[in-house]
């Protein structure tokens, strides 16, 4: 086999997966398109803390590696936590603001592992919130300007009680 066919193996190789990977997250954009966060902070709510982070990722609850594209939490963005009392609000760069209110968080804990990234033990937060009626979402963040274990009070005090002793 000459160079030539071999580099032009390789680059079909290339094209192929490229496309495959295309293709894919444009299916997952389709499937999830119905799934949108909610847009937009309330009036009057009094803001309690501020802290920079890296959102990660939306995951379906309780399975960290199969990615859920709810807008505008699509992509991975530097951005802001502002905690309120009311809930809390994400102001990812080129992003709306996202709010999640007490009433949708149903848990908040630490995480080690989501889909494409692993950090050390308990380096990131996990928000569990209700994206639909039934259907609950883990969203993963990394605190860029606090530890995690100093932002977790405060984000636990806002969860919303589970409905009738149900687990989030």
């Amino acid at each position: 086999m000459t160079r030539e066919l071999a580099g032009l193996i390789m680059a079909v190789i290339a094209a192929a997966v490229l496309l495959t990977m295309f293709f894919a997250w444009r299916a997952r954009l389709r499937r999830d398109a119905g799934l949108v966060a909610p847009i937009g902070v309330p009036e009057h709510a009094e803001v309690t803390g501020r802290h920079e982070i890296l959102y990660v990722a939306t995951t379906r609850h309780d399975e960290p590696l199969e990615r859920v594209a709810v807008r505008p939490l699509t992509y991975r963005a530097r951005g802001e936590l502002v905690l309120t009392d009311r809930g809390i609000a994400l102001s990812l760069d080129g992003a709306p603001t996202v709010f999640l209110a007490s009433e949708r968080l149903t848990a908040v804990d630490r995480a080690t592992v989501t889909i494409d990234r692993v950090v050390e033990p308990d380096g990131l937060i996990r928000l569990v919130w209700r994206v639909a009626d039934a259907a609950s979402v883990d969203s993963y963040i990394r605190p860029i300007s606090a530890d995690p274990q100093q932002i977790l009070p405060g984000l636990q005090r806002l969860c919303a009680a589970p409905e009738n002793g149900e687990n989030p």
